[in-house]
């Protein structure tokens, strides 16, 4: 593939003191302008608190209703998004906040009736991603897509970052998907980190219970692109330089 790198920044990762909005910036200044897409569930979740509406999550999935769903746009497509423009600009380059609203970016289905406005992506549109990188700016891609309604406006609702990340560099036709994470990669039994890991042996890390808790939805995550033909790869994103230096770095998937 010859598109561009697709960076998908965990929130566990941002203000930790990382170089990563640096390496973005190198990036977009030699000419490799990447595409950066972000969740911020665990701002949301503060602002939710303050503002006394109960988090609520089914299947790991944030169960958005009408009380959740305007935090959880102002807080991925404005406040999140907007720190992590104003960082890569300050590191040197020009970036661009976008939802998968705009441009009508990123259509989706409701997901499941128990979520409320939680969506599925069925289909991306580029035209924006590539204008703004046509001009040597990066796109900066929040995790809100939009449901059609008929005569009516769209439908704003909350989508899982991963899986944008993944529908998006699929539909780029990526060189490459990495999750910037806080963690090395995927260990194996002994602690060990994983340098490549096949669909299969991922599939059994999770039913053994070597990858529990929050890693489950993250490699399913870097399956399901795989599975969309994108070769993924997971590093830590705190570690000085990391987007600098993929290869050796973290674990890649393989079909």
């Amino acid at each position: 593939m010859n598109g561009p790198l697709v960076i998908k920044i965990g929130g566990s990762t941002l203000g930790s003191g990382d170089t990563a909005f640096r390496d973005l910036a190198q990036l977009a200044l030699s000419g490799h302008v990447p595409v950066v897409v972000h969740g911020g569930g665990a701002e949301a979740s503060r602002w939710l608190e303050a503002m006394h509406i109960p988090s609520r999550f089914e299947r790991g999935l944030r169960v958005t209703d009408a009380a959740v769903l305007p935090v959880v746009v102002a807080v991925f497509a404005g406040l999140v998004n907007k720190r992590i423009v104003s960082s890569i600009n300050a590191a040197g380059a020009l970036a661009v906040g976008l939802s998968g609203a705009d441009g009508r970016m990123l259509e989706c289905r409701l997901a499941d009736e128990s979520l409320a406005f939680v969506g599925e992506p069925v289909r991306v549109r580029t035209e924006a991603i590539q204008a703004l990188r046509g001009s040597g700016i990066v796109p900066v891609i929040s995790s809100i897509g939009f449901v059609p309604v008929k005569g009516a406006p769209d439908q704003l609702v909350n989508v899982n970052a991963d899986t944008i990340a993944g529908e998006v560099a699929a539909a780029l036709g990526a060189e490459r998907l990495v999750f910037l994470t806080d963690i090395d990669g995927v260990h194996d039994a002994g602690g060990r980190v994983l340098p490549t890991l096949g669909g299969d042996d991922a599939r059994a890390l999770i039913a053994d219970g070597t990858v529990s808790g929050g890693m489950i939805p993250k490699v399913e995550a870097c399956l399901h692109a795989l599975s969309l033909g994108v070769p993924v790869q997971i590093i830590d994103g705190r570690v000085e330089g990391a987007l600098a230096r993929l290869a050796g770095s973290g674990t890649s998937f393989r079909r």
